[in-house]
């Protein structure tokens, strides 16, 4: 009875059938029956094979021997342990398939220069014997491993420098790169080794086995993995060392990562032909699944006496047994599974989509599943950029979970066996942010990057320049003309605050990330200005007003092909967390999808409760907006809410507004022209566009202030801050007016502290002081000068928390009084009054034009102050006076 599972990507299958018990006699050249074993699933996965120098070790069991010269029958092979079996490569032959054997003369082609630097000498060479290979492949297992061993041994760096092209070769390339990276592994007490497959293109003895690693990898990388414990041991007995570390080091499971393929498949291109071979590719991570328990070996008990057997798991299939092996028992459909005393790994399966700078025009992104195991879970999240090394698979589809009939329809997924966060121009995130630990091992690429001592001795002169401020600002979208404060506004903001969370009290969470409103005239850099941001922040999204939803912002329910399961997809402001969401066509947005963005730019979650699913999501992320006026056209003489038609709610949140306007200027109109055609003149030198700093320099050097600064407020600097908030609260004030107006609220000494804290990291300080806190002043002050003021030329931060200013207000008050003084005098002739007799009775006292909707603001509110009885609707709508 055989029990399977219905998705290929909680457990690969494979169309073999489980291997039968041979009662023939041996031949001289057969596999010997001790060989057959059902619980092998691969004559690559055996025990430890040492040199002659463990022979003395009685814990040490042979595949063969050694030393093993011509054809010679295999020695009997214990069974592997599952628990020493990696779970993420599955061969694709059974141990029950027959090895051949083949009778081939190899010769040496290497050249005079290439035994100068390698004493390769693979097995069997220049012998016309017999070499014993993996069936269907030209996989030599000794050779294989004898090649890899002296590639540990004799690999220098200058080899793969040589192959980059690089001339000048320092004394560094001298260094044997993977003997000092395995004694590593030995000191941290590592298991995984990262290997660079170009190392080996590079280093002409092991051009075979690079080509046989992307052809055969499920047989290669079990012979790596063999053979780095076999050179560890050996590294110990030569060191002398006692019987505990050998002994640990054979408890060890060591496996070999290869990465750095020469070619990189877009997901779009995978075809028949790369299956099962070890294939490159990269995408975004759209979703990440639970840990999903892979059973690795199971245990069964016999209902009728007891009896425990445990089973190996083969490629998702368990060779269930249907009578009991004890011979006093042989009870038939008796062994239950047992679960609690069944072994389990870690497995994970990722959602991979194509990023969208490789996606054709008009066509949608494609996607496949990849599956990790062990060390790798957990490792890449939603909104990762990942290059992925691992298998391509394939397996066919069930017409019904219950049935063994299969579909010609095959499914493909990847068995990954190395992970690397790419795209090294944008900028790092913030380590405080990070949910899960930095692993240490040197076997993947951690998200923060690590800098050389040059980068960092680079890193520090640029900081200790006199115009830092100056020259990083005109590095930010050179190409844009002018525009200086919204420049440093936007540095500062991919520089970012500290984010901090404070235990007394158990106060919340306060936000480092600072959120900025370009709006104004259409045509003035302002979506360009969203690009470029995009371009460098990390896990950034870009999106349009228009063309999003609530869903699509936040998160949506799908359902999951494969497990058939309701899951929760993650949208742009979940992809952007740890980075900057770049949306353009701000005010185009529906109330609907503006209303999820209010919890996000404060709180910085969001919370989700559909479909039984109830959960709260991160998003630390810092929104980069621009919006257009209604009407294509700025009013000066409105607000800012009532010219871009965004709540105050909303518009309170963002640390800083820019106004962008198109101003007629003849002067500066000539300068922008000359600007603008330079940037077509590429052959022409421009000297200003010297002292700019290159791209990737400015990228890493906005990573590395955000890894390693965390600037603290220093007594005087915190003593500018309060000093600074009080005088801006001064400015409201007003002798001849009875109510003050409000100049700046906590929400300006909030987005005050985060300025002056990015603008600390951009100078490399742990400490804010005083200049810190006198710049970002200045940004505040300019940025609230022109969009929070009025039409009488003075700051109202009521503009923007209400909509209106103590203006309006005042305007909205008088006209109510005129309103109920001229109800009493109409009142006096009758009972009631018609609404077109009182508007214009209304109208032609007035000396300035009357708003219909004003007037009927005014008179809903004289409603609901019970000072009138309003009875009708519309034009017919008759008032009372309520005495």
């Amino acid at each position: 009875m055989t029990s399977k599972t219905s998705s290929p990507l909680f457990f690969p299958e494979s169309s073999l059938s489980a291997p039968q018990e041979n009662d023939a006699l041996e031949s001289e050249n057969s596999i010997p029956k001790a060989l057959m074993q059902s619980n092998i699933s691969s004559p690559l996965l055996y025990t430890s094979s040492p040199s002659k120098k463990l022979s003395s070790h009685p814990s040490v069991a042979y595949s063969y021997p050694s030393n093993r010269d011509g054809p010679e029958k295999p020695s009997l092979l214990s069974t592997t342990p599952r628990a020493m079996r990696r779970g993420d490569i599955h061969p694709r032959y059974l141990l029950s398939t027959p090895l051949q054997f083949t009778t081939g003369t190899q010769s040496s082609q290497l050249t005079s220069d290439l035994q100068m630097i390698s004493t390769f000498d693979p097995v069997s060479e220049n012998t016309g014997e017999m070499v014993r290979v993996i069936w269907g492949t030209n996989v030599s297992i000794q050779e294989s491993m004898n090649t890899f061993k002296a590639f540990l041994k004799q690999f220098r760096k200058k080899y793969r420098m040589a192959f980059d092209g690089e001339i000048n070769l320092d004394a560094s390339g001298d260094a044997l790169l993977y003997v000092n990276m395995l004694k590593q592994m030995y000191d941290l007490d590592l298991t995984n080794l990262n290997l660079d497959a170009r190392d080996l293109e590079c280093y002409p003895p092991t051009k075979k086995l690079h080509h046989q690693l992307q052809a055969y990898p499920q047989e290669i990388i079990p012979i790596m993995d063999q053979t780095i414990k076999e050179y560890m041991l050996d590294m110990l007995i030569d060191g002398r060392a006692n019987e505990t570390e050998i002994s640990k080091v054979e408890n060890n499971i060591y496996k070999v990562r290869p990465f750095g393929l020469s070619k990189t498949i877009n997901i779009r291109d995978l075809n028949p032909n790369d299956i099962d071979k070890l294939v490159s590719i990269k995408g975004l991570v759209i979703r990440v699944s639970t840990i999903i328990p892979d059973m690795k070996q199971a245990f069964f008990r016999c209902d009728v006496c007891y009896h425990t057997v445990t089973v190996e798991i083969d490629r998702g299939r368990i060779s269930e047994p249907t009578r009991c092996p004890r011979e006093i028992c042989s009870s038939d459909n008796s062994m239950q599974i047992v679960h609690n005393r069944s072994e389990f790994a870690d497995k994970q399966i990722i959602k991979l989509q194509e990023t969208p700078d490789v996606v054709p025009d008009g066509q949608t992104p494609h996607s496949v599943s990849l599956c990790v195991y062990d060390e790798l879970v957990d490792f890449a999240r939603a909104g990762d950029r990942i290059k992925v090394t691992g298998i391509f698979r394939s397996v066919p589809v069930r017409i019904n979970p219950r049935q063994r009939t299969i579909k010609s329809l095959f499914k493909t997924y990847f068995d990954v066996v190395h992970i690397q966060k790419i795209d090294k121009r944008r900028i790092g995130i913030d380590p405080s942010i990070l949910q899960a630990e930095i692993s240490e091992s040197i076997s993947i690429n951690t998200e923060v990057r690590k800098f050389t001592e040059e980068e960092e001795e680079k890193i520090k002169k640029l900081a200790r320049s006199p115009d830092l401020y100056s020259i990083l600002t005109k590095s930010i979208a050179p190409s844009i003309y002018e525009m200086d404060d919204v420049k440093k506004g936007i540095l500062l903001q991919l520089f970012g605050g500290s984010n901090k969370e404070f235990l007394k009290g158990e106060a919340p969470r306060f936000r480092g990330e600072i959120n900025i409103l370009l709006c104004g005239d259409p045509s003035t850099s302002k979506s360009q200005f969203l690009q470029y941001v995009h371009k460098i922040s990390p896990r950034g999204v870009y999106t349009s007003g228009k063309g999003s939803s609530a869903v699509g912002l936040t998160a949506y329910i799908t359902r999951d092909q494969d497990t058939k399961q309701l899951v929760l997809e993650s949208g742009a402001l979940v992809l952007s967390d740890g980075g900057i969401c770049c949306i353009d066509e701000f005010d185009k947005m529906s109330d609907s999808t503006r209303s999820v963005l209010h919890e996000v730019m404060e709180q910085q979650t969001i919370s989700i409760a559909k479909a039984g699913i109830i959960t709260t999501l991160n998003a630390r992320t810092s929104i980069l907006a621009s919006a257009n006026p209604i009407g294509s056209k700025y009013n000066p003489d409105l607000s800012v809410p009532q010219n871009i038609d965004l709540p105050p709610t909303l518009l309170s949140r963002f640390d800083l507004v820019y106004l962008i306007l198109d101003k007629i200027d003849e002067s500066n109109d000539r300068r922008l022209a000359r600007h603008l055609v330079e940037m077509y003149m590429e052959d022409r030198v421009n000297e200003s566009k010297s002292s700019l700093i290159p791209f990737e320099f400015l990228t890493s050097y906005i990573s590395y202030a955000k890894q390693n600064i965390q600037p603290v407020l220093s007594n005087e600097a915190a003593d500018e801050l309060v000093k600074a908030y009080i005088e801006m609260r001064k400015l409201g004030e007003d002798v001849k007016a009875s109510e003050r107006r409000i100049t700046a609220t906590t929400r300006q000494l909030e987005s005050m502290i985060r300025l002056s804290e990015a603008h600390a990291k951009m100078r490399l300080s742990n400490e804010v002081i005083l200049e810190d806190v006198q710049e970002a002043t200045r940004l505040m002050r300019s940025a609230i000068k022109d969009y929070a003021t009025d039409s009488s030329g003075k700051i109202d931060m009521d503009l923007i928390y209400t909509g209106e200013g103590i203006v309006q207000r005042r305007a909205k008050g008088d006209l109510k009084r005129e309103l109920l003084k001229l109800l009493e005098e109409m009142s006096a002739h009758g009972s009631s009054i018609k609404f077109v007799d009182l508007f214009k009775k209304f109208s032609e006292q007035s000396t300035v034009e009357i708003n219909l909707n004003e007037f009927n603001d005014a008179l809903r509110s004289l409603e609901t102050n019970d000072s009138i009885q309003i009875l009708g609707e519309g034009s017919k709508r008759i008032f009372r006076k309520i005495s």
